[in-house]
C-alpha cells in the first residue's frame, strides 16, 4: 500500500504541475477582466500538436540533441501558441468588452469549437503521438516493491516549477507585473494614470496561452498521444484547478493544480481509476458549494 500510495503520488506531482500551469490562463484572465476564457484548453491541444510539429522538423534538419530539441520545440510552440492566445483575444474578447457578461462567455465557447473543428479538418482526427525523448527511470526499493521516477516526469515537475517561478517572479517584480496588478485592482484608475489596459490585456492572454504551451509540450512528453478533443477535459479540470485554489490568485492556481493532481492520481490508484473524471468534477462542484472563493481566494465583498 505504501508503494501505490508514494508512486501515485509521484503522478499526481506531474500531473498537478501541468494542471497548475493550464489554470494559470485561466486565474489571470479571470482576474483581469473578471471572466473565463474557455477555450484556453483548446490552445492547450494546440500547443500539443505543434510540440509535434517543432519535433519532427528540428528531427528532420538532424537536430537530435535532447537539450537543443526541447529548446528549439519549446521556443517554437511558445511563441506561435502566444500569437493564438493573442488572437483569440483580439477575435472573441476585444470586440465585446463592454457589452453584457453573457457575451463573451459565448464567444469563448465558440472559439473553442473553431479551434477543435480547425485541427480537425487540418491535423485529422486520429489519435497522434510522438516518440518517448527521455529514457531511463530511478528506482526506489520501498517494502517488499519499489517506486519509479522516470527522467520525463522529473523533467516536467522540475520545468513546471521554474515556469511558475519565472511568472512569478515577473508577476511580483517587473513593470509588466506591476501593470498587470494595477490592471486587476482597478482597471478605470490604472489607464487614467497612463496604463494602456487593452494591452495589458493581451499580454495577460498572450502569457497564459504560454503557460498553456509549456504545459502541452510537457504532457506529450509524458503520455506520447494526443487528439483534437484533448484539451477539453483537460482544461475543465484546469479550471477546477484554479477554483479550487482561488480563481484570480496566482499562487492559489498552482497550489490547486497540485493538490487536484495528487487528489486524483490517490483515487485512482487506491479507489477506482474508471471514475477519476468524476472525482476531479464532484470536487468542483463540492468546492463551489462549501468555499466558492478557493483555498487562497477572498470572498467578494459588496461594496454599497
Amino acid at each position: 500500500m505504501d508503494g501505490i500510495f508514494l508512486q501515485q503520488l509521484i503522478n499526481g506531482l506531474t500531473l498537478g504541475s501541468v494542471y497548475g500551469l493550464i489554470a494559470i490562463g485561466y486565474t489571470m484572465v479571470y482576474g483581469i477582466i473578471g471572466m473565463i476564457n474557455f477555450a484556453h484548453g483548446d490552445v492547450y491541444m494546440v500547443s500539443a500538436y505543434l510540440t509535434a510539429i517543432g519535433l519532427a522538423v528540428l528531427t528532420f534538419f538532424g537536430l537530435e540533441s535532447f537539450p537543443f530539441l526541447i529548446l528549439g520545440t519549446l521556443i517554437f510552440t511558445i511563441v506561435v501558441t502566444g500569437v493564438y492566445g493573442w488572437t483569440i483575444e483580439r477575435i472573441a474578447y476585444k470586440p465585446l468588452r463592454n457589452s453584457t457578461r453573457l457575451a463573451p462567455l459565448i464567444s469563448a465557447i465558440g472559439m473553442s469549437l473553431i479551434l477543435q473543428n480547425y485541427v480537425q479538418v487540418s491535423q485529422g482526427a486520429r489519435q497522434q503521438g510522438v516518440p518517448t525523448l527521455l529514457e531511463g527511470v530511478i528506482k526506489f526499493h520501498v517494502g517488499t516493491g519499489y517506486v519509479q521516477l522516470t527522467y520525463t516526469k522529473l523533467f516536467i515537475i522540475i520545468v513546471s516549477l521554474v515556469g511558475m517561478g519565472v511568472l512569478t517572479y515577473i508577476i511580483q517584480n517587473t513593470k509588466l507585473g506591476r501593470m498587470c496588478r494595477a490592471t486587476q485592482q482597478d482597471r478605470k484608475m490604472a489607464s487614467i494614470l497612463g496604463i494602456n489596459t487593452d494591452r495589458v490585456i493581451s499580454y495577460v492572454f498572450v502569457i497564459g496561452a504560454c503557460m498553456a504551451a509549456l504545459a502541452g509540450m510537457l504532457i506529450t512528453m509524458n503520455y506520447g498521444t494526443f487528439d483534437f478533443y484533448a484539451g477539453f477535459i483537460i482544461g475543465i479540470k484546469a479550471f477546477t484547478a484554479a477554483v479550487l485554489g482561488g480563481i484570480g490568485s496566482l499562487p492559489g492556481a498552482m497550489l490547486g493544480g497540485l493538490i487536484l493532481g495528487v487528489a486524483e492520481a490517490q483515487f485512482a490508484g487506491l479507489v477506482n481509476s474508471d471514475f477519476k473524471d468524476v472525482f476531479s468534477f464532484s470536487l468542483l462542484v463540492l468546492i463551489l458549494i462549501f468555499r466558492p472563493q478557493g483555498l487562497m481566494g477572498k470572498p467578494h465583498v459588496a461594496k454599497v
